[in-house]
């Protein structure tokens, strides 16, 4: 099973990896449905961009969700640790699988 595709604002990444997710234990993913939060649980997240042309080109990572014991920002119960993989663009992802 792919895992949930959640919206997060790459603006508000508090560690290089690590970025805010939600203040909720339940988030709507990239369809609408509710996806519950836990430690350890594997989601992609994106936010909305375009290319320099105007076309649609989001951000994109893949990560595990992890309480958000920073000490930042405490009202956000939830980040997301970014895999080794980073953030990219869809395209970049697109290109690297030709």
């Amino acid at each position: 099973m792919k895992p949930a595709r959640i919206q997060v604002d790459f603006n508000e990444l508090i560690e290089s990896d690590l970025v805010l997710l939600s203040q909720q234990d339940i988030k709507l993913d990239y369809s609408g449905q509710e996806v519950l939060l836990f430690p350890g649980k594997e989601i992609d997240i994106y936010m909305d961009d375009t290319d320099e042309n105007g076309a649609v080109d989001n951000l994109v990572a893949s990560g595990t969700v992890e309480l958000n014991k920073t000490g930042l920002f405490p009202i956000c119960k939830w980040n997301c640790r970014i895999n080794a993989n980073g953030i990219q663009h869809e395209s970049e992802l697109k290109n690297n699988k030709k």
